[in-house]
């Protein structure tokens, strides 16, 4: 059990039998009246957002978590179907779940997978991942103004804005966290 002031994002925390993510986090003080802590939850089996409010000595069930390493194999259409690495078992986790996360993800990537109470609930990207450039329109002659950029699709149909001269069939990286072109990758 934590209190609701060790609240961090990133936790897991169990309320009334519902697993919640944590998202953020507001130590709220009023001039009048008593501290709260304000939080907004993903509920992990909906996907939804709720936002819930704690007193600072209410106590939390806080959830163990763990990460493996997994290989990302195909979609289904429904699910992403991963491989855990050291058991060679395969396992759905629903598009909803980690809806922003797949265009990131080519098959056979290599990725670290939350447990909670044995239930896959997340996937941790690496900060930036490598991906193919399928399509890239041609470099418009005369477009020399500063910082012109095309707009190209990768592998897993994610569109990046990249400098002119990337063409297709080059590998880039981009950083998963925005979705901005990094470098050329080797």
């Amino acid at each position: 059990m934590m209190r609701g002031t060790q609240i961090r994002p990133g936790n897991v925390i169990k309320v009334d039998g519902v697993l919640y993510v944590v998202m953020d986090v507001d130590h709220v003080t009023p001039g009048k009246g008593r501290a709260h802590i304000q939080t907004r939850l993903r509920n992990l089996e909906t996907g939804g957002s709720v936002p819930m409010r704690f007193r600072p000595n209410d106590g939390i069930e806080d959830v163990f978590t763990e990460t493996r390493p997994v290989q990302y194999l195909y979609d289904d259409g429904q699910n992403a179907v991963f491989m855990d690495q050291q058991t060679y078992e395969q396992f759905n986790i629903p598009h909803d779940q980690i809806a922003g996360q797949l265009q990131y993800m080519p098959p056979d990537a290599e990725v670290q997978v939350r447990y909670a109470d044995g239930k896959a609930i997340s996937v941790d990207l690496p900060t930036t991942v490598a991906l193919q450039v399928t399509e890239a329109p041609p470099v418009v002659r005369g477009d020399t103004v500063s910082n012109v950029q095309k707009t190209v699709t990768v592998e897993t149909g994610l569109q990046v804005k990249c400098p002119p001269y990337v063409e297709s069939g080059e590998r880039i990286e981009v950083d998963t966290r925005t979705g901005e072109f990094v470098r050329r990758a080797n």
